[in-house]
């Protein structure tokens, strides 16, 4: 299982890790859409946030480097002797100074922040000391270093900061003064643990994996390298090789044979994934609701499948059998970005403007195809932000990977997804990860003025996730037929993430069974399934509920909005306020809907 530490900064991650393509985009102009200035309670919440800002950096400096912090660029991972001790004496400190800070603040916005930010140092505190007490620490050291150097090599980034791959590339290896390979600490870190038999092994799978995906990594560095004519990096880019190669070695011969084949976690382990994703109710009540969901959606895609049946000539009335029908007529690689770029993003845009759905910026949004190695560190369609910190017009990205690596056959080659790249499944996938989902929220992010605590602090996969999801539902009015059809496929996803990550994380449901409904009633392709398990199991066990959970909760609340204005009721203007509020967790963001927009609405009379 991948380690807790920092585990607000991964979780972010994993909505963004991507940046180099097979076929890049021309890098777009600085953007000229109006940017808020931010009010003085923002500039001074964010001066609070920069030592707790700092002590994460120290220890995550590929994370700050990503999001814009300065000084961090040719730093990387703490993996040092006694890491996690260090890095909770650090939060400690950065928390110290924020309850004295809190004693005297007396804007009530600024003070919500620090509560944020405390809330925030208490979970990663407390991350850091389970996965100590619990887990024999393992990293797949190919997938560390393939993110650290992607997201310095990307067009967006200043040529002068892409220079500073070289410079990390020479701190991963140990060629530059005063460093260690990474490969040598992460043996380090496993091997002085190991003497210690009641921590929880890596699982067989996780290792496997990273086994199988070590080549692909290692060579999306290179190719990195060379797409940004990197000099003078051949002698790092070869010991990289030669060390990636020795690791890969070491796991199979020391890691594999020991790994663990239950990939249950503890329960106490698991009980704070959920409340670090977000997911604030028990595990057993989060599967009750999700099992209702299912059905009832499943019964929805059934009475909606023979008209888009009719509608297509597809002869079929089951869903199943006409989602596999329309993912027959697979679009072909070459015209995948036009179909995307040409046909879906304009149409959705037209209907996001035509009903008032949330405002938009004036300049196109950027989609672009993954490589093969990104690919491999995050095998399914996601966004990736823009800097938060010192964006100087950089735009965040939505990025479509075409196979998963790590399900490759015996003919070594990737298995191909079917599940996105057809054009009734590009719709509602582009609402999710585009407009109006992840790009907007995170352009509001940086362009609304929200503070750092409310979008790197306060950042969890509910808050997230929750919104895009809500983004998918206000466009399915809108769409073609067959694309209403795959919404509701995909929410029959999300329900179906909401049952099988607890319940294989509680024991109550097998991988085999688990894998036979995801590939049979929700209508996945292989690699996808298998992508879906691994998330569940080890590379992300918890988040995956928090899309479904973190909808029902955007509802609810709108629900409950509706009700108290009636026809006062502003759709536009409730979704710009959402935006507004940048990632407030669920309770928070109802307090701020109830006594700031419900009274603002009602004056409107």
């Amino acid at each position: 299982m991948r380690r807790l530490l920092l585990a607000s900064a991964c979780a972010l991650a994993c909505v963004s890790i991507a940046t180099v393509s097979a076929k890049d985009t021309a890098p777009p102009a600085p953007s000229t859409a109006a940017v808020r200035t931010a009010p003085a309670w923002v500039k001074r919440s964010n001066e609070l946030a920069q030592p707790l800002l700092k002590a994460q950096a120290e220890f995550a400096p590929e994370y700050a480097s990503f999001f814009g912090l300065p000084g961090y660029d040719d730093r990387v991972a703490d993996l040092g002797p006694d890491n996690g001790e260090r890095f909770r004496a650090a939060m400690r400190g950065a928390k110290q100074t924020l309850q004295g800070d809190l004693k005297t603040e007396e804007n009530p916005n600024v003070r919500q922040d620090i509560a944020i930010m405390l809330g925030a140092a208490d979970r990663q505190i407390e991350g850091s000391e389970l996965n100590e007490r619990l887990l024999l620490p393992f990293t797949d050291v190919g997938q560390l270093v393939f993110q650290g150097e992607q997201a310095l090599l990307q067009e967006q980034t200043d040529p002068a900061r892409r220079a500073k791959a070289l410079d990390r590339l020479q701190r991963y290896v140990g060629l530059a003064p005063g460093s260690t390979a990474v490969t040598t600490l992460a043996r380090q870190r496993y091997e002085e643990k190991l003497k210690n038999p009641a921590l929880l092994k890596p699982t067989k799978l996780e290792v496997e994996q990273a086994l199988r995906n070590a080549d692909t990594y290692a060579s999306g560095i290179r190719q990195l390298f060379a797409k940004y004519k990197i000099e003078g990096s051949d002698p790092a880019l070869a010991a990289m090789e030669q060390q990636l190669r020795d690791y890969a070695e070491w796991m199979r011969k020391d890691v594999l044979p020991n790994a663990r084949t239950d990939t249950r976690l503890p329960a106490e382990l698991y009980a704070f994934q959920l409340k670090q994703v977000g997911i604030d109710i028990a595990p057993e009540q989060l599967i009750q609701r999700a099992q209702l969901e299912f059905m009832e959606t499943r019964s929805a895609l059934q009475q909606l499948a023979p008209l888009v049946a009719k509608a297509k000539g597809i002869q079929a009335s089951d869903y199943r059998e006409v989602i596999r029908a329309l993912k027959k007529k697979q679009l072909d690689k070459g015209s995948i970005e036009g179909f995307f770029r040409g046909t879906v993003m304009p149409e959705l845009e037209k209907q996001i403007a035509a009903h008032k759905v949330v405002d938009l910026p004036q300049r196109p949004m950027v989609m672009r195809l993954a490589s093969e190695a990104e690919s491999a560190a995050q095998p399914a369609p996601h966004f990736k932000p823009a800097p938060l910190i010192g964006n100087t017009g950089q735009q965040g990205q939505f990025v479509l990977p075409l196979g998963n690596p790590a399900s490759a056959g015996k003919d070594g080659r990737a298995a191909a997804y079917d599940d996105f790249t057809y054009e009734a499944g590009a719709w509602t996938l582009t609402a999710h990860e585009g407009r109006p989902g992840h790009e907007l929220q995170f352009t509001a992010m940086v362009e609304r003025g929200i503070s750092l605590a409310r979008t790197l602090f306060a950042f969890n996969s509910v808050n997230v996730e929750g919104w895009a999801l809500y983004a998918e539902a206000e466009m399915v009015p809108y769409e073609p037929l067959e694309g209403q059809l795959i919404a509701l496929q995909l929410r029959l996803l999300r329900a179906a993430r909401a049952m099988l990550d607890p319940m294989l994380n509680l024991g109550l449901i097998d991988r085999e069974r688990a894998h036979q409904l995801l590939t049979e009633d929700v209508v996945l392709s292989e690699p996808m399934a298998r992508q879906e398990l691994d998330r569940y199991t080890f590379n992300m066990p918890g988040q995956a509920g928090s899309y479904f959970y973190g909808y029902t909760r955007i509802m609810e609340l709108r629900m409950e909005t509706e009700l108290a204005l009636g026809k006062q009721f502003d759709r536009l203007a409730y979704n710009n306020f959402l935006l507004d509020q940048g990632l407030l967790p669920p309770d928070q963001l109802a307090k701020a809907v109830r006594e700031q927009f419900v009274p603002a609405q009602r004056e409107r009379k």
